[in-house]
Parts: C-alpha cells; sequence; structure tokens
C-alpha cells in the first residue's frame, strides 16, 4: 500500500527541507495518515501536538481537519520550527509557538484548555507530565502516541521508559487503550 501518492501536496517540500536540516525525527507516512483520519473524526474539534518538529504530523493534521477545527501545535527547537513555520504559517486554523514543553502544557492548564485529540510527539505529554496532559483531554477525546518499537535514535535506556508508559496507560481506569505494533509503534487511547 502506498501512503505516499495521497500525501498532503506541501509535504514534499516540507521533506526536502528537513532532510537538508538533517532531521531524522519526523513522523513517518503511516503515522501521519493515521493521524489525518483521526483528525477527520473531530469536526469543529480542538486539536494539539506536543512535538511539532519540522511539521510533518500537523500537515497531515491539517489535512484531515475540517475549515472549523483548531490545531495548537509546539516545539523547543528553534530551528524545526523555522520549518514549520514558512510552510504552515498560512494556514488560520494553526498556531505554531516554539517554547518548552513543560512551560506550554502548564499554561494550557492555566488556561483550562480542553482537546479532542491530542498527539505527542515529545518527551513532555508523554514520559512526563502525562496526568496533566491526559487531563487537557476531552471525554470521548483521543491521545495518540509514536515512536514505541525500538527506534536506532532511541538514547540508553529509553526502552524501560517505553515499557513503563505503556504499563502506566495499561492501568488507567479512565482510558480504553490500543496498542498498535504497526510504523514506529503506537498506542491510540480514548477517554472514558
Amino acid at each position: 500500500m502506498n501512503h505516499t501518492s495521497n500525501a498532503p501536496t506541501i509535504l514534499k517540500h516540507m521533506e526536502e527541507a528537513t532532510n537538508a536540516l538533517g532531521f531524522t525525527m519526523a513522523s513517518d507516512h503511516l503515522t501521519g495518515s493515521l493521524l489525518r483520519t483521526l483528525a477527520a473524526t473531530k469536526p469543529g474539534g480542538n486539536l494539539l501536538e506536543l512535538g511539532t518538529g519540522t511539521g510533518l504530523a500537523t500537515a497531515w493534521l491539517l489535512d484531515g481537519m475540517d475549515a472549523q477545527a483548531k490545531l495548537l501545535t509546539m516545539d523547543n527547537d528553534d530551528a524545526v520550527m523555522r520549518i514549520a513555520t514558512q510552510y504552515l504559517s498560512d494556514d488560520a486554523r494553526v498556531t505554531l509557538h516554539t517554547m518548552d514543553g513543560d512551560t506550554f502544557i502548564q499554561s494550557l492548564l492555566t488556561q483550562q484548555q480542553s482537546f479532542d485529540l491530542i498527539f505527542a510527539d515529545t518527551w513532555p505529554g508523554k514520559f512526563w507530565l502525562l496526568n496533566e496532559t491526559l487531563s487537557l483531554l476531552r471525554r470521548g477525546g483521543l491521545y495518540v502516541i509514536d515512536d514505541l518499537l525500538p527506534q536506532p535514535n532511541w538514547p540508553e535506556g529509553h526502552a524501560a521508559k517505553v515499557t513503563q508508559l505503556i504499563a502506566t496507560l495499561d492501568e488507567r481506569a479512565d482510558l480504553h487503550v490500543t496498542k498498535l505494533n504497526w510504523s514506529t509503534g503506537l498506542v491510540l487511547a480514548t477517554k472514558r
């Protein structure tokens, strides 16, 4: 199955810029395709992406969103955010933030924000501040994380963090959790 042929039009240019930067942690097309499908299930929804990177997953999310949906996305790396901003900032549905993930999540809590879909693709909101991030998720909302199968760029000790994260999610009574041994390894959870 070819997921490249139905990719968002802008993705090719974004991938070229991503490769030129040497950024190797972008979401793949399988994850992107799933994110687009999930975003489409949230018409008029409020979506959150933690870990914009160069904006590849962001482009997929936007491709699935309707005209009334909104997306907040953040990353703490100026270099990757410049690419995301260059290609995506003209879309009025997205607001891009360059800031520390912990600070960003805390600001969302202070503002009493809530979201229909959260894609946590960075450590804050995934490996720490998990409870806080999940408290931002509306009932029936979707929590998506990727990169849960062994990756060549994992730092030492990272596998244990992944195992603990999955166990923690499995123990939560407020979530229905599905583990997908697909793409880079994903978890899809819905708040009950």
